[in-house]
């Protein structure tokens, strides 16, 4: 497709974005992200994960990619639909209490589900759900983007992988912190603190010491706080997405069943197959209650950093998670994690990535 950059919007770790119109048709509006040739791994992996999936309404379609030559510099290109709603962080940081109604939260979070479950059949993690990847389009459907750290769910078995630190510190769940396990229980897990940061206009982690976030993550009993004014419905839901337990958690199929959400005569649509689920007689109060599930083994912010040094043989022995030795893969990658780093608390939730488009 020929087609004319327009107006830089935002930028991310990968390069920037910008909008776009085809060439002989003005009216059509596009956004195009855009890196140098030389570093466009991270967008490459997102257009191909793209293709892969595409058909989803709540996920961003992507248009084409292409080479340009642009100050002398080549980049590489990925053309994807525009979402004239703009991210949902920033929908919720201009809403009046910064904070929506549960009509709203329910609406959101179903959409975000069916995007979930469509990414999680097709065999992908998002590996980075947050409030700045989730876009709306003009209708206030729910578009999830920013696949660059996408990746498949099988592939949490490579050691190499295990190694790195992948996602968002303020959505990343227990077992990634602990295990470098990211399937798609982590998903879930980051879903819920999105449902619970929609709900009370703030995030549900407030640590500004990354170590600390992420002890109290992985470590221990503590579980994200519920907002005081969601439904009882809603508070269940968010049980079942924030279990420790990756295994345990509710899949994105299970909790598209859950009175929070569903309605009569729901539908999901997975590529080219319909399912239908009806609404159960009572809310299932645990995973075991659905008699066909199957556990998955498989279990985020756009952070992947290199390994600098180990932690203090205190927090070793603290943190001497599923009886394994620092000398293993798990090890090297919480290394990193665990020196005393500082941030504001602003820096936890906010990476690279999407930036507002409206």
């Amino acid at each position: 497709m020929d087609w004319v950059r327009g107006e830089a919007i935002g930028h991310g770790s990968f390069g920037k974005v910008s909008l776009a119109v085809p060439r002989n048709q003005s009216t059509q509006v596009m956004v195009v992200k855009s890196s140098a040739s030389s570093r466009s791994a991270t967008l490459m992996n997102e257009k191909l994960i793209l293709d892969e999936i595409k058909g989803c309404p709540q996920i961003i379609n992507c248009l084409g990619d292409s080479y340009t030559y642009e100050n002398g510099e080549k980049l590489y290109n990925v053309l994807l639909e525009y979402a004239s709603g703009g991210a949902l962080s920033e929908k919720l940081k201009n809403s009046g209490d910064r904070k929506f109604p549960e009509t709203e939260i329910r609406k959101y979070t179903k959409d975000l589900l069916r995007g979930l479950h469509y990414i999680h059949k097709c065999g992908y993690v998002h590996c980075d759900i947050k409030p700045h990847n989730i876009l709306l389009g003009e209708d206030g459907q729910v578009k999830i983007a920013d696949f660059g750290l996408a990746k498949r769910a099988e592939s949490i078995k490579d050691e190499n992988l295990r190694c790195e630190l992948r996602g968002t510190p303020l959505y990343m769940s227990p077992e990634m912190v602990t295990s470098g396990e990211q399937g798609t229980p982590a998903d879930i897990w980051a879903l819920g603190c999105v449902i619970a940061e929609m709900a009370a206009g703030v995030p549900v982690w407030k640590y500004s010491n990354l170590t600390e976030l992420l002890m109290t993550i992985g470590v221990g009993d503590e579980l994200p706080e519920f907002p005081a004014k969601l439904s009882e419905a809603g508070k269940e839901f968010l049980e079942k997405c924030f279990v420790k337990d990756p295994r345990r958690r509710w899949t994105a199929e299970m909790l598209l069943k859950h009175p929070f959400v569903c309605d009569q005569d729901d539908t999901v649509t997975l590529n080219d197959e319909t399912c239908e689920s009806r609404i159960p007689s009572t809310s299932p109060r645990c995973p075991f209650d659905f008699p066909d599930w199957v556990s998955d083994d498989s279990s985020e912010s756009t952070v992947t950093c290199p390994i600098t040094s180990l932690p203090s043989p205190m927090i070793q022995q603290k943190l001497n998670f599923n009886g394994g030795s620092w000398s293993t893969t798990p090890a090297e990658r919480l290394r990193v994690l665990l020196v005393g780093e500082t941030r504001p608390e602003s820096d936890l939730s906010v990476v690279d990535g999407w930036v507002s488009v409206r």
